[in-house]
């Protein structure tokens, strides 16, 4: 699918065999974001600097990545290449990308000894296109390669999780989600909930779940799950308004996947504003909160909701 966001280009590093690797979001200059982690166990780089009262506003990168913790070295890679091309926040020392990163946990799926590194993740940032000319890959490639559901009553239950997209829009504003989904939780499974709330659920893991450790049982078994993504829209927002987006990705995420957040999960999501529909923006305004820039931010959080569980369910 393509994304109609000027100046985003996403690329992809994908190695079949291991069953891992990661995908970068280039973002255009002046691009402000924020994010949100509600799962229990994140694995992230330079997120703190998104907390609206921190003195950064850009972001240049966005790095997803498998791998855990160690996959995160692939931001590094992604940073040598903003740097190489002078792109950053400037400095009296030249200017530094603003690179995030965030990481899902699929050690146990292909060759875990196998994660992403600085160099992996330059090969997907040189190789990154524009969403605007060329659709974005989806499924079992870049960081979703490894990625599994359904997870949280037992690895038996687990089935393919991947990269899903979607894109929706109003008033001439686009909002688009970009996500990985390796939750513990079941995707579009609507029936599991009800059997939980109507007190006839049979399914309780017994014995450690997902990736479980020695000796704990139940959902205390738990390990090694995580849905990270992106929602980009068009519109000019603050580092505030932005955190609101990405508070309602985590809704949309809510919606798609049952249980979500669990302490075993480290789901993240990031909000970008690109800003680069300034004139259709300016129309759809009118809702927009007195004093601040850019489109009624109510409006692009249902939008965010929407694109985000979409995007869940298609990737799986």
């Amino acid at each position: 699918m393509r994304i109609p966001i000027d100046g985003l280009r996403v690329g992809n590093y994908t190695d079949i065999e291991a069953r891992t690797g990661c995908t970068v979001l280039l973002f255009p200059e002046g691009t402000v974001a924020s994010g949100e982690v509600r799962g229990g166990a994140p694995a992230t780089r330079e997120f703190d600097l998104l907390a609206p009262e921190r003195v950064v506003e850009r972001l240049d990168a966005l790095v997803l990545s498998g791998g855990s913790a160690f996959g995160l070295a692939a931001a590094d890679g992604v940073v040598s290449y903003l740097a190489d091309a002078g792109i950053g926040y400037a400095t009296a020392g030249g200017p530094v990308p603003i690179v995030v990163g965030l990481a899902l946990y699929d050690l146990l799926e292909g060759d875990g000894s196998v994660r992403p590194v600085a160099a992996d993740g330059r090969v997907a940032a040189e190789t990154a296109t524009a969403t605007t000319e060329m659709a974005v890959a989806t499924g079992l490639v870049g960081a979703g390669t490894g990625a599994t559901v359904g997870k949280w009553r037992g690895r038996t239950h687990a089935r393919p999780g991947g990269v899903g997209v979607a894109v929706v829009a109003h008033g001439g504003v686009t909002v688009a989600a970009v996500v990985v989904v390796n939750a513990a939780g079941d995707v579009g499974d609507p029936a599991t909930s009800a059997a939980v709330a109507d007190g006839v659920f049979a399914g309780w893991p017994v014995t450690g779940g997902a990736g479980g450790t020695g000796g704990e049982s139940g959902l205390a078994g738990l390990r090694g799950n995580t849905t990270i993504g992106a929602v980009v829209t068009d519109a000019a927002l603050t580092k505030g308004q932005c955190l609101l987006l990405a508070q309602s990705a985590h809704d949309g995420l809510a919606r798609a996947v049952f249980p979500p957040h669990m302490r075993s999960d480290g789901d993240a999501f990031v909000a970008a504003a690109t800003g680069t529909c300034a004139d259709a923006c300016s129309d759809a305004g009118a809702g927009a909160d007195a004093g601040e820039p850019g489109a009624d931010i109510d409006m692009l959080r249902v939008l965010a909701v929407a694109a985000v569980e979409r995007a869940v369910i298609r990737a799986c």
